[in-house]
């Protein structure tokens, strides 16, 4: 790419591929990860993997595919804006819930309770794990083969005695290091996606108010912009603009802070991005209001009777399933089968994390009914 900072990840300063490949022709190293992404099965499931509703709920709620297209969306901008590299943002924003389970958090919870005592679950170390392994697609190796910088921003945070394991990808939380600045707008791209977009989805569904919302500040302060600057303007109209104003100041704010905030660092070169604190981040308002935010969503709307219904049933299949599996290997498909005998445990996480929420509870009906399913 042309124009990139000199601290910005590029094609000649990955650490490349596990294995190696003959480098592209008229595309980045980096463009190569992204439509690998796009093209695997993982990235196909996600259409039809909860956000916070359940996909049967409505046609028009966020799924994990329209969320995480929305997150590419917004890391490109300002990845461009502070000349970084916009490939790089948009293939870990794609790929970044390519591991998540079944019924968004709630699924994740009861996934990780199943495995507490076989090493846990975390959907960003299984996205790590789609990309790695469990995609089967190509002749000369596992999983998408994709590059170190990739593969270290799809990898969020993990545990030091779990990083020890993970080789080169994992060495930064032992070494206590910063990722690729790609890596940490990408973490940032995806709060601002999914903090506003759950506030659209949330008074779209009736669970919560405009209301209610103007308690919230930064809510408050844009819907009485907008309604200024359109007086008669009513209804959604009126929900996606102040949704939309309160993105671009979390946007032009996120540019800001980070371009001083590598200003003052000093950093010149992406070593020693890794050795600074990081770098890409809100003022210390704008931090505040997207928090209280979150408060809100949190007590609010995820914590709605009804979406701690749909999660109570959420749990229930996840671990009705995890369950007759571990019971009887013989009720997995044979591929599965196969695994369990390599990793007992981690194939059954494997195939129900891989899941998409209509084909869990078809699966749970096949399983526990009598019906013909």
């Amino acid at each position: 790419m042309n124009n990139l900072a000199p601290y910005a990840v590029s094609s000649s300063n990955t650490r490349g591929r596990r294995i190696a490949e003959t480098p592209p022709i008229g595309r980045s190293e980096f463009q190569r990860d992204r439509d690998r992404i796009i093209h695997s099965t993982a990235f196909r499931r996600l259409e039809y993997k909860t956000q916070v509703f359940v996909n049967h709920e409505g046609d028009l709620f966020r799924t994990r595919l329209t969320h995480s297209l929305e997150v590419a969306q917004i890391g490109r901008s300002i990845a461009r804006n502070l000349y970084l590299n916009e490939d790089l943002v948009e293939a870990i924003t794609l790929a970044h819930d390519l591991g998540h389970t079944p019924f968004g958090h709630a699924g994740q919870d009861a996934l990780n309770d199943c495995m507490k005592n076989y090493g846990g679950f975390e959907h960003n170390l299984q996205s790590l794990r789609v990309v790695d392994v469990l995609e089967d697609r190509y002749a000369a190796f596992d999983g998408l083969n994709l590059c170190f910088e990739t593969r270290e921003g799809i990898l969020k945070h993990a545990a030091k005695k779990t990083a020890r394991k993970m080789g080169e990808v994992g060495e930064r939380f032992v070494l206590n290091q910063r990722p690729s600045l790609e890596a940490q707008l990408a973490n940032l791209a995806d709060e601002i996606a999914y903090n506003n977009h759950d506030v659209d989805d949330g008074i779209r569904s009736g669970l919560i108010t405009q209301t209610q919302l103007e308690e919230v500040t930064i809510f408050s302060r844009h819907l009485e912009r907008v309604k200024k600057q359109y007086p008669v303007l009513s209804g959604r109209r009126l929900t996606h603009e102040t949704v939309r104003s309160m993105i671009n100041t979390l946007v032009i704010d996120l540019t800001r802070q980070s371009m001083d905030n590598i200003k003052n660092a000093e950093v010149d070169s992406l070593s020693a991005v890794h050795l600074a604190p990081h770098l890409i981040g809100f003022s210390d308002k704008v931090k505040k209001e997207q928090q209280e935010l979150k408060r809100f969503l949190r007590d609010n709307l995820y914590q709605h009777y009804r979406v701690v219904r749909m999660g109570n049933k959420a749990r229930h299949t996840i671990e009705k399933l995890f369950d007759i599996f571990t019971a009887n290997i013989q009720l997995l498909p044979p591929k599965y089968q196969v695994k369990f005998h390599l990793d007992e445990h981690q194939a059954i996480a494997d195939y129900i994390a891989g899941m998409t929420d209509r084909y869990a509870i078809k699966e749970y009906q096949r399983l526990f009914t009598i019906e013909e399913n």
